[in-house]
């Protein structure tokens, strides 16, 4: 099986301090999906773009990395057997419906 890293793009994080348990509704039961099908190797949540700092050569900032309308607000890496497949599981993810969207990528190596 080839793993896969899930970037998932949106206007910002629902995982912020504070938040409840309507706002990560959709990210929940569609993490618990995932990890039902054996498809989930690990996620995370980011924090909202507020708490980022970006490093670009000597120069640090407050903020994401660029500035866009939409940031990455979390990933996850799973297993597939094709990409086709992975796709397919990455179609799912709450932020295509919800305004966003997901990028895919083959892992080329890493991990432990």
């Amino acid at each position: 099986m080839t793993q896969y890293a899930v970037l998932i793009y949106n206007n910002d994080s629902a995982h912020r301090p504070g938040h409840t348990a309507e706002e990560t509704v959709s990210s929940d039961q569609y993490a618990d999906e995932l990890e039902r099908s054996g498809a989930l190797v690990a996620a995370w949540a980011l924090t909202p773009r507020q708490h980022a700092t970006s490093v670009r050569g000597d120069l640090v900032t407050d903020g994401p990395f660029v500035e866009a309308k939409e940031i990455v607000v979390g990933f996850y890496v799973l297993e597939a057997p094709d990409l086709e497949a992975a796709l397919a599981i990455a179609r799912r993810n709450p932020a295509c419906r919800e305004g966003g969207g997901v990028e895919v990528r083959p892992i080329a190596a890493g991990g432990s």
